[in-house]
């Protein structure tokens, strides 16, 4: 059972940037996704960035392409999400998830993080 653990939130001007951190546990396949999401208060859950643990291929939304950047370090079991350019529209919990495919779909997505803040305002 995989297990993930997220961090590096905290509150940033805008234009500044986050680095969050997320550290998985537990057997993970080459084809699993490590996607991170966001939510604010009201809002439906926002499907952010995602990478393939084994292949390293990313997808994006649109509203943080050029802006944010998934990365993962297999040999230290870390998924990233470098925030640059940050917007106080970004301001949300953030948290990262695990799946097989992008599928919008909330059960599609087992295990998840516990969040972390993001707040982003001058």
């Amino acid at each position: 059972q995989v297990q993930l653990v997220d961090s590096g939130g905290g509150l940033v001007h805008p234009g500044g940037s986050l680095k969050l951190s997320c550290s998985v546990s537990g057997r993970t396949y080459s084809s699993a996704i490590i996607a991170w999401f966001r939510q604010s208060p009201g809002q439906e859950r926002e499907f952010v960035a995602g990478i393939r643990w084994g292949y390293g291929t990313s997808l994006y939304a649109d509203s943080v392409k050029g802006r944010f950047t998934i990365s993962r370090d297999r040999a230290e079991n870390m998924a990233y999400l470098q925030m640059n350019n940050l917007k106080p529209d970004d301001s949300a919990l953030y948290y990262c998830a695990a799946g097989s495919s992008y599928s919008a779909s909330p059960s599609s997505w087992p295990v998840r993080g516990q969040g972390t803040q993001v707040t982003v305002s001058s």
